[in-house]
């Protein structure tokens, strides 16, 4: 039995979510929601079993019942039995591309939050996104807080540096932090255009790259690897602003002297690697080539064989010879995904404990069948809206990156060299 299709403007839900004051450290899932950041949020709504052997069938009745009026965007780390109803799966910037060029009216978003929010910046305004799970957003873009940046920069006025200092932030964080490079004539990046927006970044700053710096948003660990490997930066260029210690935890000299100030933030499924795993990899399996992802610790990027981003690392898996062995150090579903997709080569992950990211397994099938099933009724849940102004200084940033050359493959290089 088909369902009919959805009327032209389903109803909103419009559940009423309390508020917490940001600055606390912690929200737990359904006790309020930070909107300002992706913590807490709550996911109203009565969700199919788990175990309710219709599922899959379900999904395919209701993307049947859509028709081109719906697209899924999933991203690499989900669940495979997420991604079997994705019309188009990649990273963050891919998928960042997809949706500033997807026609239908509903975009399904299989990602964390900051991503479905990318999503609603780069569509029209007439299109709608939806996160199957309001839940699932990312511990990297709650380590900076809109409040936080802003004092930040103040912060930088004191030092007497902000004049000629060009933010630029990962892809992994809110429409505020995006919003705030944005206005402040800086950018955003992703893992695998982060060299290229960084040379930008500098080429930005008054007096151009000898006395310009870039404050880099939130994760240390790209913004350092991307600096040293890409740029010829020096770790001593390099300091890292803690928002949770006065005054960054760094003197004016410190900010004076530094070419690229760090937020302290970090991807908790990449910093868990460790040099040590790379030496256990390397002596069980010799002859093994190990890749790793850019948020990963300077150390073990620095014992890698390559450096890259998510798509670049599935490129690699792909160009491997038949009976290859390869270690990966990244999220443990695309690992299995390219392990069963190959195999003809050993692919296996580079830590022997399972770690997936957990905010972004939050998105399962009973969800997305839910909002499906949600649409063919006529009702949109869980949409994800930026309001105007942030949407505004947000897309203008999103479209400096979108401008920008180059897939990152330098930092391969040079770790290539190293290594």
């Amino acid at each position: 039995m088909t369902a009919a299709r959805p009327a032209a403007a389903p109803a909103r839900n419009t559940t009423s979510v309390p508020t917490i004051p940001i600055g606390s450290p912690l929200l737990l899932l359904g006790r309020g929601a930070d909107r300002g950041a992706e913590r807490g949020v709550v996911c109203a709504g009565d969700l199919p079993a788990p175990d309710d052997p219709t599922l899959a069938a379900r999904a395919r009745d209701a993307k049947a019942a859509l028709g081109e009026r719906v697209m899924v965007l999933g991203h690499h780390y989900q669940r495979d039995q997420v991604i079997e109803f994705a019309d188009a799966r990649g990273d963050s910037f891919e998928l960042s591309r997809q949706a500033a060029t997807a026609e239908a009216p509903y975009l399904v978003f299989c990602g964390v939050h900051f991503m479905a929010e990318s999503a609603s910046i780069l569509g029209r305004e007439d299109q709608t996104v939806i996160l199957p799970d309001l839940a699932a957003g990312c511990s990297m873009a709650d380590m900076a807080e809109g409040r936080q940046v802003v004092d930040a920069w103040a912060r930088l006025e004191r030092a007497g540096v902000a004049a000629q200092t060009v933010p630029l932030t990962y892809m992994n964080s809110t429409a505020a932090i995006k919003s705030f490079c944005g206005e402040h004539g800086g950018a955003i990046c992703t893992s695998s255009n982060a060299p290229a927006a960084m040379r930008w970044a500098f080429e930005q700053a008054p007096g151009g790259g000898d006395d310009g710096k870039v404050l880099f948003l939130p994760d240390q660990h790209l913004g350092r690897n991307t600096a040293v490997l890409s740029l010829g930066l020096s770790l001593d260029d390099c300091v890292v602003y803690d928002p949770w210690q006065p005054d960054g935890g760094l003197t004016d000299e410190q900010l004076r002297e530094a070419r690229v100030i760090l937020w302290k933030g970090h991807c908790s499924v990449h910093a868990r690697f460790q040099p040590s795993m790379v030496e256990r990899i390397r002596a069980e399996r010799p002859g093994v080539e190990v890749l790793v992802h850019p948020e990963c610790r300077h150390e073990v990027v620095l014992e890698a064989d390559r450096v890259g981003s998510t798509g670049q690392i599935i490129r690699w898996v792909e160009q491997a010879p038949a009976g290859a062995t390869v270690a990966i150090a990244t999220e443990l579903n695309l690992v299995k995904r390219l392990a069963e997709e190959h195999p003809d080569k050993d692919v296996v992950f580079l830590d022997d404990t399972v770690c997936f990211c957990a905010t972004m397994n939050r998105i399962d099938l009973p969800h997305l069948v839910w909002v499906l099933e949600a649409l063919v009724a006529g009702e949109v849940v869980n949409e994800v809206r930026v309001d105007a102004t942030t949407r505004r200084w947000a897309r203008v940033a999103l479209e400096r990156m979108l401008a920008l050359p180059g897939d990152g493959a330098s930092l391969t290089a040079v770790v290539g060299t190293a290594s």
